[in-house]
């Protein structure tokens, strides 16, 4: 395991106030996600065979749904469910919390303890899940609506899909609007998701308790939340754009790193 007080600038700022019925918040230095990085691949070497299935699966399920899409011929709908997914990836990676969280504390993860992990304060986890869900069908509601009002309510067939949204000038304005719709709603998530999962994880409390948390860590550190969001951006996207092979790597590393991020910054107490 990394030492996470071992590097460079770790630590920890002086705390900040928040109020009584919330966890001490630790505030952080920009360089801070380098480090939940460096642990995470330690945690994939440590359980790999865990990491990666996580990652085939996320591969061979995004393979489905492409696949899925074009016999429906609904490809049009690929750019929103692929932003979609990083939505509702906090819930998917609980697994992968998890294992960074049996490594923690000397177990040797196995895919029946992960497996587990969904039934631990399952009923808080699964309102965190209903949460992500609204948001992401909020935004494919916006994506329909944008499609209808772009492109007249007939969205380019695949072999055009990525020249008329990427390479046309006439769909400038849809690519500004969707950023900005998109940029907004992406941003609430994650300021509700950033650590609220990993907590009810980890944690015997409730979903209000851990997105306020969550809200109340992002305000603390902004600097180092929008170096963390533009990461799993980065990396996410980056696997995607490999055919979803990259997938493979990006979600184990990103579900490690959030679980390091959480115990990072989410002091005990309370």
């Amino acid at each position: 395991m990394v030492d996470m007080t071992s590097f460079r600038g770790s630590v920890h700022k002086p705390q900040a106030p928040t109020p009584g019925w919330l966890p001490p918040i630790q505030a952080v230095g920009t360089e801070r996600p380098w480090v939940w990085l460096a642990a995470a691949w330690q945690d994939m070497m440590a359980a790999p065979a865990i990491s990666f299935a996580y990652g085939a699966l996320a591969v061979i399920s995004s393979v489905v749904l492409v696949v899925g899409l074009a016999m429906l011929d609904m490809e049009y709908l690929l750019l929103p469910l692929g932003a979609g997914f990083m939505l509702l990836g906090p819930l998917f990676a609980v697994g992968l919390y998890e294992t960074s969280r049996l490594l923690e504390l000397g177990e040797q993860p196995t895919f029946g303890k992960v497996a587990a992990a969904y039934r631990r304060n399952g009923v808080q986890i699964a309102g965190i899940g209903l949460v992500l869900m609204l948001a992401m069908l909020a935004w494919i509601r916006v994506a329909f609506l944008l499609f209808a009002l772009f492109f007249s309510g007939e969205p380019p067939a695949l072999d055009q899909l990525v020249d008329r949204i990427f390479f046309s000038a006439e769909t400038i304005p849809f690519l500004l609007t969707g950023t900005v719709f998109g940029g907004i709603i992406a941003s609430a998530v994650f300021s509700i998701a950033v650590v609220s999962v990993p907590m009810l994880l980890d944690r015997d409390t409730d979903v209000f308790t851990a997105m306020a948390t969550s809200i109340a860590v992002v305000r603390r550190n902004i600097r180092p939340m929008i170096g963390w969001g533009f990461l799993i951006a980065l990396f996410m996207s980056a696997g995607m754009v490999t055919a979803f092979l990259g997938l493979a790597l990006a979600l184990p590393v990103i579900g490690h790193a959030s679980w390091h991020c959480y115990r990072d910054l989410v002091g005990r107490g309370r």
